[in-house]
């Protein structure tokens, strides 16, 4: 320790008295260390040096050694991507290689795939001075954008036990209210949402292995809650171009408080997820562990084998990040993570490591991987995910790609006996370019053309060639209206009503901001009534306030059923939240005595469980006006989606006010995600005891959560 950088009285390494401790002092007390003459150090040389500036590459003056981190020889130096450091030779007479940057000698942050480090990497997005996560494999979803991700990967090191740790006192989430200088406790918001739905005490069991019930619960309290964030940042009306990422902020809030599924990883299905379930958020597939990677397109464990670990594959996303051949519903060609064209232009071979191993290591052993299709959202920029069940692992190999650089193929099969999934929405693809024809069809639209949507009548089940006649109408016809409880005044929002504008007297009836989405959403399910615009007001037809009154949006099929008559299903993925239809027919006065025969009524007044729990166990969503519908003459495609103990649709009361006139109507929305093809239903309620009870029938909903009987 004598000696300084300058000196070329270098001692070989094994020479070292290790024992002797000449000086320690603590590394605020070092002073900088200029270059000396050959043969004298900065220690036994008393006289001042002139400052000397020395490239840190060289070429270096008489008596200047290189340092450290540029000691590193050439063939160590490997700057591909997830390469691991290894030690190069220190000794003084190498050659001088390229500056590498301090980042690659620091100490990776231990990240969980199984037991073997994570690939991803915290980058800065050049120009937006927010960290972003990237990864093997890129995800070009609409919610995996930079914001917030850094903040979500430290809070899930948290939430499993890593060891990221942040300064400082945590601070409450707010976000101000809509101009009134209130602010809103997200963490409140939160912790309502957990004790609604009992999450509050989630136990360790429920956390590892999951069930069908704990995974709706969790992807039913994540939506909403990402729906209800999305509506607290409407209110506090963000500045036009900020990123907001309701989507990062839910799933980070849950992760945090331990609200989440199947936790353990497993080779095979998960839990409570269906084949052909469908997610439009990434976190979904993290929150019930169906893939655990929130970009990473490769999941993998640790199995062992005798006395060593080695990496299997779990699951594998295929969203068009990389060059995968995908257009066989049976067989998916898949291509290895990394080696991709990185930002400054250059380019790799893929390893086999990582995730790339955990495949060839799943090929070798014929375990099962379970794939995740990403297929494009056409509402939006992002993706629709869709779980295909279990493949196998047939081949693998390497080849060049277009950039000339080695990739891995991974050719997988899907697993026999499995039910339908991406089969279903390539059918249905065919069915809409005209090049397959639906099977079973009897009418092409049954609305003839009084939806902006064809309605197919199809029956592939049996000879009946339809129902009994009706009368096609798309809305509620009323002929008095309800009196209004106060005046209304229409809005003035000639291009459409704005979320936050105090001025909007539509706003001020919904708590101060629009009930829905821009794509068509609704924001919060916990209203008594939502009020859109009447026809006194001058927004424009395509208002966001007027989303019932557009019509139907999807591609509708009514169906014959096996066993319980005709049904409603969709061509198209619905979204939660997302406006189906209205309920259309005749408004019934006064006594119901002479229509009890009818299978075709709303009975507003019935109690019907809401979507969102109450502290009030007795608490049910009721109509503020007694309006029962008969849609046996006249009606549209509400009428034929049946009862079910377990529904994935939900109604609320729609009221459009005009002066001293209330039209009120019954809307449908999606409680859940619906894949194609799944029926539409839900839970016709139940009567209030001063009727008696009349009209119970039996059930043949085939739930888990069946009653038997439904009125």
């Amino acid at each position: 320790m004598e000696q300084g950088l300058g000196s070329d009285r270098n001692v070989p390494p094994g020479s070292i008295d290790k024992s002797r401790v000449l000086d320690v002092r603590p590394l605020r007390r070092l002073a900088p260390v200029f270059p000396n003459t050959s043969g004298m150090s900065s220690i036994t040389d008393p006289s001042p040096t002139p400052f000397v500036c020395v490239p840190p590459s060289g070429p270096f003056p008489p008596g200047v050694q290189p340092f450290y981190p540029f000691l590193v020889s050439n063939d160590n130096q490997n700057t591909q991507s997830g390469a691991h450091n290894q030690p190069g030779s220190f000794g003084f007479g190498s050659s001088i290689p390229a500056p590498v940057p301090l980042n690659s000698f620091r100490t990776p942050t231990p990240r969980q795939n199984g037991s073997i480090s994570g690939s991803k990497r915290a980058t800065r997005t050049r120009g937006s001075g927010v960290a972003a996560v990237e990864d093997d494999r890129y995800s070009d979803s609409h919610d995996q954008g930079d914001a917030y991700v850094s903040g979500f990967s430290m809070h899930v090191a948290d939430a499993e036990g890593g060891s990221s740790k942040r300064r400082g006192r945590p601070q409450k989430k707010k976000v101000s209210g809509h101009g009134d200088g209130k602010e809103i406790d997200v963490e409140s918001v939160v912790n309502s949402f957990l004790t609604l739905f009992r999450l509050k005490e989630f136990d360790d069991f429920r956390r590892s292995n999951g069930d069908k019930n704990t995974t709706a619960t969790i992807l039913l309290v994540y939506d909403l809650l990402r729906r209800r964030l999305t509506h607290l940042e409407e209110l506090k009306g963000a500045s036009p171009g900020v990123a907001k990422r309701p989507d990062l902020k839910a799933s980070n809030l849950l992760m945090t408080k331990g609200v989440r599924t199947n936790c353990t990883k497993r080779i095979g299905h998960v839990p409570g997820v269906d084949v052909g379930d469908i997610f439009f958020f990434r976190m979904e597939l993290c929150l019930v562990g169906l893939h655990a990677q929130s970009m990473g397109g490769i999941d993998y464990m640790s199995v062992r084998v005798t006395t060593d670990e080695e990496p299997v594959a779990v699951s594998i996303v295929s969203s068009g990040g990389y060059d995968d051949d995908g257009d066989n519903s049976d067989v998916l060609i898949y291509s290895g993570q990394g080696g991709v064209t990185r930002r400054d232009g250059q380019m790799f071979d893929q390893k086999l490591e990582r995730g790339n191993l955990a495949l060839e290591k799943s090929l070798h052993r014929a375990y099962d991987v379970r794939v995740i299709r990403g297929i494009k959202d056409l509402d939006s920029t992002g993706k629709i995910y869709v779980y295909d069940g279990l493949y196998k692992i047939q081949e693998s190999w390497a080849e060049k790609n277009k950039s000339g650089c080695n990739v891995f193929k991974y050719k997988l099969v899907r697993v026999p006996g499995q039910p339908e999934a991406f089969s279903v929405w390539k059918s249905i693809q065919q069915f809409k370019d005209g090049t397959a024809t639906r099977p079973g069809i009897i009418i092409p639209d049954i609305t003839s053309g009084a939806e902006t949507q064809p309605v197919a009548l199809v029956n592939d089940v049996d000879g009946e060639k339809g129902p009994a006649h009706f009368t096609y109408v798309s809305t509620l016809k009323y002929s008095q209206p309800f009196a209004a409880a106060k005046p209304s005044s229409g809005c003035q929002c000639l291009g459409g009503c704005e979320p936050g504008d105090p001025n909007c007297p539509c706003n001020q009836r919904n708590d101060g901001s629009l009930p829905y989405s821009s794509l068509g959403v609704l924001l919060t399910s916990n209203n008594s009534v939502i009020h859109e615009c009447g026809p006194i007001c001058s927004c424009p037809p395509n208002c966001r306030s007027r989303l019932s009154q557009a019509g139907i949006k999807f591609h509708l099929e009514v169906f014959k059923t096996k066993n319980r008559g005709w049904g409603l299903r969709s061509w198209d993925p619905i979204r939660a939240g997302s406006f189906i239809c209205e309920y259309a027919g005749d408004i019934i006065n006064g006594n119901l005595g002479n229509h009890n025969d009818d299978s075709y009524i709303f009975d507003a007044s019935r109690y019907y469980e809401p979507v969102e729990p109450v502290l009030d166990s007795t608490c049910f969503k009721k109509s503020p006006f007694p309006l029962v519908i008969s849609a046996k003459n006249n009606g549209n495609v509400s009428r034929f989606m049946n009862h079910s103990c377990t529904p994935n649709v939900f109604w609320q009361p729609v009221l459009r006010e005009s002066n001293n006139d209330a039209y009120l109507h019954i809307v449908f929305f999606a409680i859940r995600h619906i894949p194609p093809m799944q029926e539409l239903t839900f839970d016709y309620g139940i009567v209030p005891p001063e009727k008696g009870g009349r009209g119970k029938k039996k059930c043949l909903c085939g739930s888990l959560k069946c009653k038997g009987y439904f009125y």
